[in-house]
């Protein structure tokens, strides 16, 4: 089990992060790194300070102490609209999406957020990946099951074409077959176009399955930090921090 800093450089590198509400911090002295084409899951009970990591990354908080970087480039002051146009894209617990609208006006928002935003082809691709929403295209967000919404809040995210994804819960509330279809897809993209992912799963056998390396946090420090499969096979560490 490894605990120290993370090695070698990524794609994004936290650095000392400390972060929370108001003056009491959440997170203390995170160290992360994210490299291309990799998945990284982040696991730990609850109130240990997942969520909060996303939210400090994407700029939704301000962060008290530490670096985070993406490509090189200081993420310190950076608007949270700007995040997609770095190639960032937060998709948060609970499916967010704009209910008011239809699926292909949800997906067409995304689109928008590109650093090249493309015309009506550039939405085909998410089609594509999530075929139930074909069929739901002028249905609006209100009208869809929770499963739909989860696949329109990553397909929005994804219209964006990041290069980095923050994934909160996206299993919460799903069917495990659903839960395995969302999985399932990370990885494909992953390994088609090189798509980073960290990934927040309350699924910790699923998570782990999927990603390449697994992270633990507890009250808000990093409790270890390994390779997936090293990670699902650590009996001791499980029953200690992940409850099984």
């Amino acid at each position: 089990m490894t605990t120290g800093r993370p090695q070698g450089t990524g794609l994004l590198e936290v650095d000392g992060l400390t972060a929370g509400y108001g003056a009491a911090p959440v997170l203390h002295d995170v160290d992360l790194t994210v490299g291309a084409g990799r998945i990284v899951a982040v696991l730990g009970a609850n109130g240990a300070g997942k969520t909060t990591l996303l939210r400090t990354i994407s700029g939704l908080l301000p962060a008290a102490a530490g670096r985070i970087t993406f490509d090189g480039v200081d993420l310190r002051g950076v608007k949270v609209e700007r995040m997609v146009r770095h190639g960032i894209a937060h998709v948060p617990e609970g499916r967010g999406v704009v209910t008011e609208l239809t699926v292909d006006e949800n997906l067409r928002l995304g689109n928008l957020w590109r650093r090249r935003p493309k015309k009506r082809g550039g939405l085909d691709e998410i089609y594509d990946l999530f075929p139930a929403l074909a069929g739901r295209k002028n249905h609006l967000g209100h009208q869809l099951s929770g499963g739909e919404r989860q696949m329109l809040a990553i397909g929005r995210a994804l219209a964006a074409r990041p290069r980095l994804l923050l994934l909160d819960e996206p299993s919460l509330g799903l069917a495990p077959k659903l839960t395995a279809q969302i999985l399932g897809l990370l990885r494909d993209l992953r390994d088609r176009t090189g798509l980073a992912v960290l990934l927040v799963e309350q699924n910790v056998r699923s998570a782990l399955s999927i990603a390449d390396e697994g992270v633990v946090l507890n009250l808000g420090r990093i409790a270890a930090r390994e390779r997936a499969d090293k990670l699902a096979g650590d009996a001791d560490l499980r029953h200690a921090y992940l409850g099984f």
